[in-house]
């Protein structure tokens, strides 16, 4: 048998932020275009008959080599942080949408779509109806499309349904597991069809993000995690 009640939906979102950061190895640069400068200008400027001492000039070349190297390797760690960065970000856009779905394991959701798995006893959607319908026919098929339940239903007022199967055929038969899909057919007072959204619930029970994209089994049912509407 079926369950209807009127019932509403709400969403979640989430948001984001990221942080970086930058070195600059510009004052090193600085210091070894002024020692440069100062080095020309003493060779420039010296007197032939008394020149710089020999070991005084070996001194400020190696100095300056010291400090072209310290720019060298600045250079290369600027290069290994911005790789090391780039990587990071790659690796947690990859990992993020897979690791915050592991939350959605246990949780109740609710997907569009009219396929659903029968759990604990019972399958259930919502359907949204645009306007008033005259009549409202609820049909429930199983995985191979054979129809295990049809009825009329009671709810025909505009706005959000909501239906529960019990997994009990119209025949009498007891169904215990498989997916199962609903279709809803409305129609108004003159016998044409009324437009309806149906939307399934279920509990997830496996969350597998291999592909990179996070991917929900709600009982054998798969949806990404971005499709979810609601959680609870």
């Amino acid at each position: 048998m079926l369950v209807d009640s009127v019932t509403s939906t709400s969403s979640t979102t989430t948001t984001s932020s990221s942080s970086s950061s930058s070195s600059s190895s510009s004052s090193v640069s600085e210091s070894y275009e002024t020692f440069l400068t100062l080095l020309l200008k003493q060779l420039e400027t010296q007197d032939p008959t008394n020149p710089v001492d020999t070991t005084t000039f070996t001194t400020q070349l190696v100095q300056l080599s010291g400090l072209e190297q310290q720019m060298t390797t600045n250079d290369k760690l600027d290069e290994l942080n911005s790789t090391v960065s780039d990587l990071a970000s790659s690796v947690s856009s990859s990992l993020g949408s897979g690791s915050s779905a592991i939350s959605y394991y246990g949780k109740t959701v609710e997907a569009e779509g009219s396929t659903t798995p029968l759990q604990d006893g019972e399958a259930t959607w919502e359907y949204d109806l645009d306007s008033e319908a005259s009549s409202v026919t609820l049909t429930i098929t199983d995985s191979s499309g054979n129809t295990v339940y049809s009825d009329v239903s009671s709810s025909t007022d505009a706005g959000t349904h909501e239906v529960t199967w019990d997994g009990i055929g119209t025949d009498g038969s007891s169904y215990s597991s498989g997916t199962y899909t609903l279709t809803v057919k409305a129609l108004d007072a003159n016998g044409k069809a009324i437009d309806t959204t149906t939307r399934f619930k279920g509990t997830v029970t496996s969350v597998d993000s291999s592909s990179g994209t996070a991917v929900l089994s709600v009982g054998g049912v798969s949806l990404s995690s971005d499709d979810v509407l609601s959680v609870s």
